[in-house]
């Protein structure tokens, strides 16, 4: 498939900052409350360097604006989608199929735990990009069943205790609010399913 990258930067980066202050606010529950301006700072830095980014094949672009969010990012979100980011750059060739992606995908999920030292259902991002992964891996996903577990698996945070990160130090307190990393990867998701939609 060919990936637009352009349209993907401007629709991931144009959905993280519009949700900055939701992000923030996810945040300010069981965290630091700087998750949104931390991530809008880091895709507005992505744009800033977009004609540099797009210059590039897209295995060396992902790499880029990896590093520049682990770069651009503070707190742990950074080097866990720096991390997410480069490992896909690592595993994607310049013309990648559908099989290429899940198998980046599935690649890269696993260097986001390896880095956060975090597992599925410990209430972070992992929640959501994991069971995409294992989705688009099944052959059989459409863009409006991506975009839907996504979502689903967001909102599946809300009722988990937290196991990693800030909002463990809050134990059972930390139930009852989404994960602001699951709703942020959610959103980066149904942004890159929204760009290849609008491929045609």
């Amino acid at each position: 498939m060919t990936i637009a990258l352009g349209r993907l930067l401007d629709e991931v980066a144009g959905r993280i900052i519009a949700h900055a202050e939701e992000l923030t606010a996810l945040d300010s529950a069981i965290g630091d409350a700087d998750h949104g301006l931390n991530m809008k700072r880091g895709f507005e830095a992505v744009l800033a360097d977009k004609a540099n980014i797009l210059a590039k094949p897209l295995p060396e672009a992902l790499k880029a604006i990896g590093m520049t969010l682990v770069m651009k990012v503070g707190g742990a979100s950074g080097p866990l989608y720096g991390t997410l980011f480069m490992a896909l750059g690592k595993e994607l060739p310049a013309e990648p199929s559908l099989a290429d992606a899940a198998r980046a995908l599935s690649t890269a999920v696993e260097a986001v735990k390896a880095r956060g030292k975090a597992d599925f259902d410990n209430k972070t991002m992992l929640d959501v990009l994991g069971p995409v992964a294992k989705h688009l891996g099944n052959g059989s996903a459409s863009f409006d069943s991506v975009r839907q577990l996504a979502h689903d698996r967001a909102q599946a945070t809300i009722p988990m205790k937290a196991i990693k990160g800030r909002a463990s130090f809050l134990g059972e307190r930390s139930i009852g609010h989404m994960d602001p990393g699951a709703r942020s990867s959610a959103l980066m998701i149904t942004a890159i399913c929204d760009g290849l939609e609008a491929k045609g």
